[in-house]
């Protein structure tokens, strides 16, 4: 009787807790299935790791929210996204371009416009907001996360190695990339495989020569144009420096490049802000500065190419918005934009944040006092053929020796005097 009692006792204690594990069970369940799923897009790969760690932070702070993340390789973004975001579906939040890049997703359609979502928008800068801002309507379609700056990059090392210091004219830049070509190092790590690298490039050691923000604003006006002799005279230095570049620089591309920065190919590299945390994280010995390139007399100010790179930005057909506004809010925030500075090595956007604490960031806003826009994506990415698109051609075809300096000068000039009216009259 006893025994019979037990039974049953276990069957009982058994079948409760069958019932307690399938209504847990079925509590997880509602719970996951009450999360709202953020997909969440970047065109930058190497910042996986850091923009895990950030939605992370997210997630503790929104436990009802999960936001996935999905890095495309940065020359098939635009494509994949344009794509994606035609066909109706596509992330709910995702890294935007600035200006012209800007205004094409906002113009057809694709882009949710932010003002009533996040007044504090307000409080971000004029030039910030200028990338964010759709030039159709007027309306603001990002929040602004950073701003980039070209420059050249040198290996301290080697400078130090050979007795060689930060050059203040022309000459002295090329006196330094014969030194290190006598020491067996490749001077200059740039190649031309890659048309944008040359828009780079252009960013780098341009403006010094072809007039940096006096040229810009005349162009812009209708005043000056393309086929100006500072301008076609740019072409030709930028032409100069084949002599100190890759053999057979033509099949260099941007992958190449870092290489032989990174591996200390090469102790010079033509290149963007947004390339300092990369090259820690690919060799942490590597002891790297950076300058602006000089001009012609030592008197004459050295200039970098300053923008804004990008924006986060929310899909117009998102089902989640109200979700992907906490999203955009967080990475609006201060903290992220500290933690920008710090652990990507970038200038963020986000008002109120202190960046001169990071050594590199200091002396890239050193820099900026001889800052001027990054002439043809800043000015002419709103039409089509782009500026940047004419450039890339036209720099690829002096490069390889198709096109002479002037003619280059002229392809530009043509095609953006197509469609831009002060070209036109």
């Amino acid at each position: 009787m006893k025994r019979n009692v037990v039974i049953l006792l276990l069957i009982a204690l058994v079948a409760s807790a069958s019932v307690f594990a399938a209504g847990t069970a079925e509590q997880s369940t509602a719970a996951q299935k009450e999360k709202t799923v953020l997909e969440f897009w970047t065109w930058r790969p190497e910042d996986v790791d850091f923009y895990a760690k950030q939605i992370a932070k997210f997630e503790m702070e929104n436990p009802d929210i999960k936001v996935v993340q999905t890095a495309y390789k940065n020359t098939e973004y635009n494509t994949i996204l344009a794509a994606s975001l035609s066909g109706g579906s596509g992330p709910d939040v995702f890294q935007g371009r600035a200006y012209g890049g800007l205004a094409t997703f906002a113009d057809s359609g694709f882009l949710e416009p932010l003002e009533q979502w996040m007044p504090e928008l307000k409080n971000y800068s004029p030039t910030a907001l200028l990338g964010a801002t759709s030039p159709t309507d007027g309306k603001i379609y990002g929040s602004p996360a950073v701003s980039q700056t070209v420059f050249m990059y040198y290996n301290i090392d080697v400078y130090k190695k050979l007795g060689l210091s930060i050059p203040k004219t022309w000459n002295e830049l090329i006196a330094n990339f014969e030194a290190v070509s006598k020491a067996g190092y490749l001077a200059l790590g740039n190649g031309a495989k890659d048309g944008w690298t040359l828009e780079t490039m252009l960013g780098g050691m341009g403006p010094g020569f072809y007039g940096s923000t006096d040229f810009y604003n005349a162009v812009v006006a209708g005043t000056k144009n393309f086929q100006d002799p500072a301008f076609i005279k740019m072409i030709e230095k930028m032409k100069s420096l084949t002599k100190y570049m890759p053999n057979m620089y033509m099949g260099i591309g941007y992958d190449d490049m870092r290489s032989n920065f990174i591996n200390e190919v090469s102790p010079h590299l033509i290149a963007g802000s947004y390339e300092a945390a990369y090259f820690r994280t690919q060799n942490p010995n590597l002891n790297f500065g950076i300058f602006a390139v000089p001009g012609e007399k030592a008197t004459d100010p050295a200039y970098v190419s300053v923008y804004a790179d990008m924006n986060f930005a929310m899909n117009a057909n998102s089902k989640n918005k109200d979700a992907a506004v906490k999203f955009l809010k967080f990475l609006s925030t201060k903290e992220f934009g500290k933690a920008v500075v710090t652990e990507m090595k970038m200038v963020t956007s986000v008002p109120g944040v202190d960046a001169s604490a990071d050594p590199f960031i200091a002396r890239v806003l050193e820099l900026q006092k001889n800052a001027t826009p990054y002439l043809f994506l800043v000015g002419f990415r709103y039409n089509q053929p782009t500026g940047s698109s004419l450039w890339q051609a036209a720099a690829q075809g002096v490069m390889a020796g198709t096109l002479t300096p002037a003619e280059a000068a002229k392809q530009i000039q043509d095609g953006i005097a197509s469609y831009y009216k002060p070209f036109q009259k």
